[in-house]
């Protein structure tokens, strides 16, 4: 039975809902129904369907009532509302009800699990917000909280844990029909580490073993963590915080890295880290296993110290990125988007072998909603090749290119955002045979770099008018370019 809390937020997501114009959304990025979204949520594939979850305060632009949004998905690219699944109706949710997973059972249910918050006056006096995981079940649409919640609390947690840092459980169900689940934690010294239980039913767990922690090197408290094998190997997705900038690979902050070794069944041996994506914008992700055995990533396309700026009037903030399929090359592991865009793409435009010098425009070669894909071919002589992006009035994004260097350099100084926070990044690429490949995807409010095949990428949210949407490519020296640009249109 829902409760009047619950009952609530849906009646006003399905209110204001209506009063967000389609083109005032991105077309295939999701956002929350109304208010504010982060963290992607329960991202499952369940009676046919994607089901995706998001953190959401359906009565604010801003972060607080955390509640659980919900969609579904035929194809990861068209999505459809669904009412909210979780509102923070309970003692043990009461501050929230913050990230967590979903799996669909083989007896036709769906579960949901998560971290509630609830507020709490200690022994001293002192007050906390003590996190424990609980869950949900049901059948995709309506939800039923477990009346043994909540099923992991602080006396589950290794000697020292801090009971205020556990949280974001991700939960698979394994073949001989018990469960897993990795959750995040705080060692009690401010650093991070995953922990892995162990349930038969999803309601008494164990704790199995620490896959790993970071040791004061890594950032702080590790978020979200997830925890797949992709090929013959073993990954933890983990969003550390706080952490320090080491070369072009790690930045100052909040970061997504990969950590990659083999796993036992129970010990977790790491043996090579890497980024997930060199942007600004990308946190929280979570994975899920499509039934063509696709491992499919999803992320929450913002980033906590950038999050303040709210364009005025907006009825909606936030977006998830686009869903990406991972896999491995060259060692590492790789992104490229869904294939399911492609049935989107229309009006192809090509160009070869296009010499650029200065400031070249292209007939055909423009918008803000499009799939381009570019091949670099820089002359010994060439000193840098710039691709500008949702050109228009004052406006630019730009990627550019130094080939002697081997460098990216990401800039949306120019784009919209007039808050000032960080709105560059560098990223080392290895160009093959002298030529680097890029894939460009813009969808009215975001642009997402895809290098090479997708060895890095980066995620951008942009503010740009959408009708500033012109397209220039300018080189120091001698360059050529191809060129192949597909509209993307996603009818609402």
């Amino acid at each position: 039975m829902t409760s009047a809390m619950l009952n609530r937020a849906r009646e006003y997501e399905a209110q204001q809902q209506k009063t967000i114009l389609p083109r005032q959304r991105p077309g295939f990025h999701l956002t929350g129904a109304v208010g504010w979204v982060n963290d992607p949520n329960g991202f499952s594939f369940y009676q046919n369907e994607y089901h995706l979850f998001y953190q959401s305060n359906p009565y604010d632009v801003h972060w607080g009532s955390i509640h659980w949004g919900h969609a579904k998905s035929t194809d990861l690219v068209r999505w459809e509302y669904l009412p909210a699944a979780l509102a923070p109706d309970m003692p043990y949710d009461a501050m929230g009800c913050f990230s967590g997973s979903g799996a669909a059972l083989p007896d036709g249910r769906h579960l949901l699990m998560y971290t509630g918050v609830e507020r709490v006056t200690r022994a001293d006096g002192t007050q906390a917000e003590l996190q424990a995981q609980c869950i949900a079940w049901g059948d995709g649409i309506n939800y039923e909280k477990d009346e043994s919640n909540p099923v992991l609390t602080a006396a589950d947690l290794p000697e020292g844990a801090s009971d205020t840092d556990f949280r974001d459980p991700k939960l698979w169900q394994e073949p001989d029909g018990s469960f897993r689940a990795v959750l995040a934690s705080d060692r009690g010294d401010g650093s991070g580490q995953v922990l892995l239980y162990r349930s038969d039913d999803a309601r008494a767990w164990e704790l199995v073993s620490v896959l790993d922690q970071s040791n004061g090197k890594l950032g702080g408290m590790w978020e979200c963590p997830d925890f797949f094998p992709l090929g013959d190997r073993q990954v933890l997705l983990v969003s550390p915080m706080n952490m320090e900038p080491s070369g072009l690979e790690f930045h100052a902050g909040n970061n997504v890295i990969a950590l990659i070794g083999s796993f036992d069944g129970r010990n977790f041996h790491r043996e090579q880290v890497q980024n997930m994506d060199y942007g600004l914008d990308f946190y929280a992700p979570q994975t899920m296993l499509a039934p063509d055995g696709r491992r499919i990533l999803v992320g929450w396309m913002q980033n906590w110290a950038t999050c303040s700026f709210v364009p005025a009037g907006a009825k909606y903030f936030g977006q998830l990125t686009l869903p990406r399929e991972l896999h491995w090359h060259r060692g590492r592991i790789c992104q490229q988007p869904i294939r399911e865009l492609e049935a989107y793409r229309k009006n192809r435009v090509v160009y070869q072998n296009v010499f650029v010098e200065r400031e070249t425009v292209l007939a055909g070669i423009r918008g803000s909603m499009i799939d381009l894909l570019l091949t670099l071919r820089p002359e010994p002589d060439c000193a840098f090749l710039q691709i500008a992006l949702r050109q228009g009035g004052c406006h630019e994004t730009t990627v550019t290119y130094f080939p002697g260097e081997q460098r990216l350099c990401l800039d949306r100084s120019r784009s919209g955002y007039r808050f000032d926070v960080v709105h560059t990044r560098e990223i080392a690429v290895q160009p093959e045979d002298g030529t680097l490949k890029l894939r460009l995807i813009l969808d009215r409010f975001s642009l997402e770099l895809f290098v090479g095949r997708g060895e890095q990428t980066a995620s951008v949210v942009l503010f740009t008018p959408e009708q500033e949407d012109g397209i220039a490519f300018r080189a120091r020296g001698n360059a050529e370019i191809d060129v192949e640009k597909y509209d993307l249109i996603i009818e609402p």
